[in-house]
């Protein structure tokens, strides 16, 4: 397991709003658009139960623009 494993839904989100994103829009499914206004960058997020596997982690960050270390400082 690496450093972005066993995060859940909601402590990406909140690590998300600490960093300038915020809820913009139900996509297909269970998944979320959130948008940060600074950066003009959006990431899809999946609402699913239990922890988000760490390559799916690293794809929303790579998509909002944030380095993972950033991300575990927030």
């Amino acid at each position: 397991m690496g450093r972005l494993a066993g995060f859940r839904y909601r402590e990406v989100v909140r690590r998300l709003k600490t960093l300038g994103f915020a809820f913009d829009r139900q996509a297909a499914g269970s998944h979320e658009i959130w948008f940060n206004s600074a950066s003009g960058l959006y990431t899809t997020i999946p609402n699913h139960p239990g922890d988000l596997p760490e390559g799916t982690l690293r794809a929303i960050l790579k998509q909002a623009g944030i380095h993972p270390d950033m991300f575990l400082k927030a």
